[in-house]
């Protein structure tokens, strides 16, 4: 009986060791979770301009804009005006090798939205705007891979790079300057035109090359849609020489649409990287769409549509609107809109006769405004698809 109470003692002291070891052993591993994602969100060291990272010529680092801040005393906007809102920067100092023409590359681009990041280079004492000589301020607006030209650095003299998210934007990256250039010249987008899209995804676009760029090799062709985060290559097309070694100058291609939307298609002229940057030659909005047009102001008895209540947004601004139906969360339509300057008579009014058809009397909308110089934000309505009342 003794042994039989010992042998039972002994049973429960091991069954509370080992709950114990397992209850350590889950608190440890929430300490170490705990620390994992303070770690993932903890500010980069250069975070403050006094440990800003130096640069090599050539080195690429990858760094993250997550968790920073900004040290107000040391930044001036109204040296960069509009061109940059300060929100979670970081600092790089660079010194050049050598006298020349540098290229600072951003590329790798994460980000929460799809601005990307902003890039700002001086010289000047760090810390004292007073001191500070603007070099360049460039928003990326994308999340593509870019380069910023820095001409006419000179050898030893420092350079202070300031990296921050574009209108708030949260974004990992890689940076380098280099004497060569890697990936696409930053250059504004022209604006989104007005006109009703064509009704046909079969779209030519046209382009020629300038005697100057003798030492191009190539011209890649890009597409991005509207609200997509980067472009992607569609076309590699070889630049054609005679046989009296003559360039030919003009080029066109062909391409079709994937679905309806509106589309900036980039023209690069690209060479050997020893052979100077790659060049933008052209930039070009086509757009897409499978609706039935409806003119201005004018409104069909017996057609059913959604009126989208334009009027609430600032205009010039850049509208999403994502159309859904609200009893089974199915998207009927993605539709980009850039607001015109003066209210346009029916610009809101989407055809929506096949949702009618179907037994859609209303349908969620989903419109994220891109305000000019302001911060972008989303708004929720359910509004109703009708025909016109007699």
């Amino acid at each position: 009986m003794l042994n039989a109470v010992k042998h039972l003692a002994r049973i429960v002291e091991v069954s509370i060791l080992t709950v114990r070891a397992r209850c350590f052993t889950a608190f440890s591993m929430t300490i170490v979770l705990s620390l994992l994602i303070s770690l993932a969100h903890a500010q980069v060291p250069n975070d403050n301009i006094e440990n800003r990272r130096p640069l090599r010529a050539e080195e690429t680092i990858t760094s993250s804009t997550v968790g920073c801040t900004v040290q107000r005393a040391c930044v001036d906007e109204r040296l960069t005006g509009k061109c940059i809102e300060y929100h979670n920067d970081q600092w790089f100092e660079f010194r050049p090798p050598a006298t020349g023409t540098y290229y600072v590359n951003i590329g790798g681009q994460r980000c929460r939205a799809v601005r990307g990041v902003q890039l700002v280079v001086l010289t000047g004492t760090p810390c004292q705007p007073a001191t500070y000589r603007l070099l360049s301020c460039t928003s990326l607006g994308t999340q593509d891979n870019l380069f910023v030209p820095l001409p006419n650095l000179q050898a030893g003299q420092a350079y202070l790079l300031d990296v921050d998210g574009y209108l708030k934007d949260y974004c990992s990256f890689t940076l380098q300057v280099s004497g060569q250039a890697r990936g696409l010249p930053v250059v504004p987008a022209p604006a989104v035109p007005q006109g009703l899209p064509a009704m046909s995804r079969v779209v030519t676009l046209a382009w020629q090359v300038p005697d100057s760029l003798s030492a191009a090799r190539y011209c890649r062709v890009l597409r991005r849609e509207l609200h997509e985060f980067r472009a992607r290559e569609i076309r590699h097309e070889p630049l054609v020489t005679n046989t009296f070694g003559q360039h030919q100058l003009a080029y066109s291609i062909a391409d079709t649409l994937p679905s309806p939307g509106q589309y900036l298609y980039q023209v690069v002229a690209e060479g050997d990287p020893a052979d100077g940057p790659p060049t933008l030659l052209r930039q070009q909005w086509l757009a897409y769409s499978q609706l039935r047009p409806i003119m201005p102001g004018a409104v069909a008895a017996d057609v059913a549509f959604l009126e989208l209540p334009l009027g609430r947004y600032p205009r010039r601004a850049q509208l999403a609107v994502l159309i859904s139906d609200p009893t089974t969360g199915r998207v009927l339509r993605r539709l980009p809109l850039a607001l015109a300057p003066t209210a346009s008579p029916g610009q809101g009014r989407v055809y929506a006769q096949p949702w009618f058809d179907a037994g859609i009397r209303q349908v969620a909308v989903a419109i994220t405004c891109y305000p000019p110089g302001g911060a972008p934000y989303t708004e929720h309505l359910l509004l109703p698809v009708s025909t016109p009342k007699p």
